[in-house]
Order: structure tokens, then sequence, then C-alpha cells
């Protein structure tokens, strides 16, 4: 990623951090944005402050990069919230931070993106592929987000790749706002396949491939980063298996 820029949404903690220092460790000029500066700096990357909800700030933004190679649509979130305990206002918000301003920031760049050939990331999640009850708004967001990249590679091809990350639970910095203390975490970690959540990094290292040239050929598509998903719900209640382990594997 030598000699290339790269600029992740959101890039400040968590998630964001992890894909930055990951593009910067590969050589990358890293920019993050935010609304508000890292709590630390992170070794290579370099912060300018952005309010994605206000599209001429956005557009101004990219406007001023000397070049961009590779844009990383990180920003959004939500916090745990049931559907009928909020009105649609509300609502309505997380589906603009998690897919209108992924929208926003691509279009701002594209000229910038075209001109380099470069490659956009989106960052989705598992939420948009299944139920995703107290986080249906978000859910609903990360679905549209899919659709979208994939629309948007087609329609920017061949001079703009584009491609999703479907991201699983990773253990940040806020993870027991989510799951719990130590013996939530490692609960939660059971249910993964690979027995733990990813970490920033690991989302960081997808992220490298899928905007590298050894992803050349890769465009319109959903890579899942979720450790194997979630162990099937049945598997633990079917009595099938539990009878033959108690008969010694007889059959």
């Amino acid at each position: 990623m030598r000699g290339r820029t790269v600029v992740v949404t959101g890039g400040t903690r968590g998630v964001g951090a992890g894909i930055a220092g990951a593009f910067a460790a590969a050589g990358a000029r890293v920019v993050a944005c935010a609304r508000r500066p890292p709590e630390q700096a992170l070794d290579g990357v370099e912060f300018l402050p952005l309010d994605l909800r206000d599209p001429p700030s956005v557009r101004a933004f990219f406007e001023a990069l000397p070049r961009l190679d590779v844009l990383v649509n990180n920003a959004g979130g939500t916090p745990y919230r049931r559907l009928a305990d909020a009105d649609a206002e509300r609502h309505a918000r997380v589906i603009e931070l998690n897919l209108v301003t992924p929208l926003t920031a691509s279009l701002a760049a594209y000229e910038q993106l075209r001109r380099a050939r470069g490659a956009v990331v989106m960052v989705g999640s598992v939420s948009g592929e299944r139920p995703s009850p107290g986080s249906a708004a978000y859910g609903a967001a990360k679905a549209g987000l899919a659709n979208l990249a994939a629309s948007m590679a087609v329609e920017w091809a061949p001079e703009v790749r584009v491609n999703t990350l479907v991201v699983g639970m990773v253990r940040t910095e806020l993870s027991s706002l989510h799951y719990g203390g130590p013996d939530g975490l490692a609960a939660v970690s059971r249910t993964v396949p690979l027995g733990r959540l990813a970490t920033p990094s690991d989302v960081g290292a997808a992220a490298v491939f899928l905007a590298s040239d050894a992803a050349a050929y890769i465009s319109g598509a959903s890579l899942l980063v979720h450790g194997g998903g979630e162990r099937p719900a049945f598997l633990d209640a079917a009595t099938a298996d539990k009878e033959h382990r108690r008969q010694g594997g007889r059959g």
C-alpha cells in the first residue's frame, strides 16, 4: 500500500482504529476522520475532523485531499434500543449514520477514486444478514449498505472497486456495554466457532486485503469476517447427538 492515501471514517477508536493502523502498517498514508479526535494518537495515522452528516463539509473535505486511493466507510454503530422504545426519528438517525453517510462520503470521494482507479471498502455487519432484535434500524441499514455496495460496484466499474466486510462480534473498548464483563465476554466467545471475538486488527487485515492489488479482481463481494458465524441453536436443542454420545458413539 506504499504511496497510496487511505481515508478511514470513524477511524479513531475500536474497529476504525484497527483498520487505520493496519493500513499504516502496510505503508499507506492514512487519514482518520471523525467528529472528535482520538483519545490517544495512532502511530502513522493523521486525524482530520469531519462531521459526516454535513454533506457540504464532506464534499469540501475530499476536494481538499491531494490524492485518494482507498475509502473505508467504517463510521457507524448503535446503542441497544428495541423498536417500540424510541420514536421513528431516533431510529432514522441510526439509519442515517450507518447507510446515508457512507453514500455521502462515497459520492464525495468518487472523482478522486476514479482517477486513482481506487477502491471503496464498506464495513458492514452480520446484523444486516439476520434478525437484529435490539438494533433493528442498525441491521436494516447494514443490509442496505451491502446492497448499495453491490450496486455501486457495477455502476463504478471498472475504475473503482467496491466491496463489503461483513463483520461479526469484535472485542473493543466498548465490548462490555454489549456483552458484560469477563464472564459475559467468555460466554459470548464460546458461541463463535473459532472460540473468540474478532480483534480490530483482524478486521483491519481484511480491509487491507480488499483494498490491495491481491484483490484486484474482487468487486461487488461481501467478505465474512465473523469467525465462522454462530453455532446453530438447534444443535444444542437436539437430542439425537446427545443420545449417540451417551451410548459411547455406537451405531
